[in-house]
């Protein structure tokens, strides 16, 4: 990769550190988890993966939405299940990822793409995202209904309408414009009264900014202090078959991201990367097991920051590790932390309502890219039970203290199903779904995902 004089490089690390910034620290967040403490790991595990793809994938590490469902979910089993079992959860998920980046490392990509085909991949991205709307709609919409709405519309003017860069980085945009309307309304409106994480289900008077954290927060040292569950921010992880299994599908969406993101490089800088897809997948498993190990976030390469690559076609990945140093720096800093910690719910709400959204239409964003033909009766029966196990939260008992449910009940039932039905539609199998999708079909055999053709 080309190298720009070191006072430029500073530059163009300061501007990845921006692009990843809002990301990097929302989903913490909404996680549970201590946006410093993942700040910090995003440098570390920055610099890790870039090591370990020997500097030829130039990406930066933020923190991963591709496990916020599940942590949802986890919390939501039983008191026991505190932010240790999430991290260690995820911990089992990156080691996971890790041993599938091995795998495809000697065995070649095929392997993976013949076992999560593009439909049953964008299926389980669409479940995961969506599974999501009743964490917005429970938890951090009620906290403020209108600072929420308002965020939310700046979010998508931001993205859609702004130009370049500053479009790139509309997440962190509406962070700053969220809290800057808080604190407005704080001032001219007063306190709000409304239910907050901490008050029990109860709605009590609050303001919707507030810095005593921040005041008492050191300007120098460590990550410290204790979640909002009472687990202290740096603390080692607590395993559960059923958390576990609750996170692994998120493993499937990041060997689907993580595989796009070395596309997308691979495109803009005109090399063959695909010798470097398995190191990239297992870089990402490793870094993520690393991090939580400590109570980190999971981390995935950022779109974000490859965004700002294809703007500035600069594919230097000594301004990667720039910016890895400037995150340990902010991580290493309370004070920044405590602002960060203190975002109000509200604007948490209407930053959420757009993400998850959005999480949740890559998926489908995955079907139109890969032509996915749902007038086949493969991709139309055979995803559909787990997408809706998945997103309504369908259950399975086994015994009295083991339950299947939610994404990782989808995940199954996804693969599952789409498998056991691939390429085995006979004579005038699917004619119910094939008229739904293709009124003027006339007959022929619609079998795309088993080679076959379709007759107009």
């Amino acid at each position: 990769m080309q190298r720009l004089p070191w006072g430029k490089t500073i530059g163009l690390g300061a501007q990845h550190v921006v692009a990843m910034f809002g990301a990097t620290f929302v989903f913490p967040l909404v996680m549970g988890l201590d946006a410093n403490l993942a700040i910090m790991f995003s440098g570390f595990c920055t610099i890790l993966f870039l090591l370990i793809v020997q500097n030829r994938v130039p990406s930066y590490l933020g923190t991963s939405a591709s496990f916020v469902a599940s942590v949802a979910a986890i919390r939501a089993l039983d008191e026991g299940n505190d932010s240790s079992y999430v991290t260690g959860a995820i911990l089992v998920g990156g080691l996971v990822l890790a041993a599938v980046g091995v795998l495809i490392h000697f065995a070649g990509a095929e392997l993976i793409h013949r076992i999560l085909p593009p439909a049953v991949t964008g299926a389980v991205v669409m479940l995961i995202g969506f599974n999501l709307a009743p964490v917005v709609a429970g938890i951090y919409w009620p906290q403020d209904q209108w600072i929420a709405l308002l965020t939310a519309a700046f979010m998508v003017f931001a993205a859609v309408a702004l130009p370049g860069f500053w479009s790139r980085i509309a997440v962190f945009l509406a962070l700053i414009f969220g809290y800057l309307l808080s604190w407005l309304a704080d001032v001219v409106i007063g306190p709000i009264t409304s239910v907050t994480p901490v008050s029990n289900g109860e709605a009590v008077e609050h303001d919707r900014v507030s810095w005593a954290g921040v005041q008492a927060a050191d300007w120098i040292g460590l990550p410290s202090g204790t979640l909002a569950d009472g687990v202290s921010v740096v603390h080692g992880p607590s395993f559960s078959l059923t958390a576990i299994l609750l996170v692994l599908p998120g493993v499937i969406a990041l060997v689907a991201e993580n595989t796009g993101h070395v596309k997308a490089v691979a495109e803009m800088t005109g090399e063959d990367l695909d010798p470097y897809m398995g190191r990239a997948i297992g870089a990402d498993g490793i870094a993520t097991a690393f991090a939580s190990a400590f109570g980190g976030s999971p981390t995935t390469t950022y779109a974000e920051n490859i965004g700002v690559m294809g703007a500035t076609r600069v594919y230097s990945s000594a301004a990667y590790y720039v910016a890895a140093l400037v995150a340990i720096l902010l991580g290493l800093c309370p004070k920044f932390g405590a602002v960060v910690n203190a975002t109000p719910g509200g604007v948490l709400g209407g930053i959420t309502v757009v993400l998850y959204g959005m999480i949740g239409l890559v998926g489908a964003k995955i079907w139109v890219e890969n032509n996915i033909d749902f007038g086949n009766p493969v991709n139309m029966v055979g995803l559909a039970a787990g997408l809706i196990a998945g997103i309504g939260g369908v259950t399975l008992t086994f015994g009295d203290d083991f339950e299947l449910g939610g994404i990782a009940l989808g995940t199954i039932l996804v693969i599952v199903f789409f498998h056991m039905v691939k390429g085995r539609g006979g004579d005038g199998a699917g004619t119910v779904t094939r008229n739904l999708s293709h009124p003027d079909y006339d007959g022929g055999v619609d079998d795309a995902a088993s080679g076959g053709t379709h007759n107009r």
